[in-house]
């Protein structure tokens, strides 16, 4: 009996690790493609060595990226929750000066 859940080696900043997971080895490897680039790029610019640092940094990175996209994903909630309401607004006025019969002989 399988129970989904998969060992998959992957390569981060030159280490290599087993992660579980039930999302498959390709979502697997792509998180820890994200990771090592990210951690990539902060070394690039840090003078330390110190691969513990580094991740700290890499992480503090994308959760930063994370907060912005959640940020914004619920500002254009609020604008989308907004605009329905501005239409159901115009709907039900639209309707309300429409004609008792003029929708049923539409049909």
């Amino acid at each position: 009996m399988s129970t989904g859940i998969d060992t998959t080696e992957v390569r981060i900043f030159g280490a290599a690790y087993n992660v579980r997971g039930s999302d498959g080895s390709g979502h697997v490897q792509a998180l820890a493609d994200l990771v090592d680039g990210k951690m990539r790029e902060i070394a690039g610019r840090v003078r330390t060595q110190d691969t513990a640092r580094i991740a700290i940094l890499a992480a503090l990175n994308l959760a930063d990226e994370l907060f912005e996209l959640q940020k914004r994903q619920e500002g254009e909630r609020v604008e989308v929750r907004e605009r329905v309401s501005e239409l159901v607004k115009e709907l039900d006025e639209a309707l309300a000066e429409e004609p008792a019969g003029a929708a049923a002989e539409a049909f």
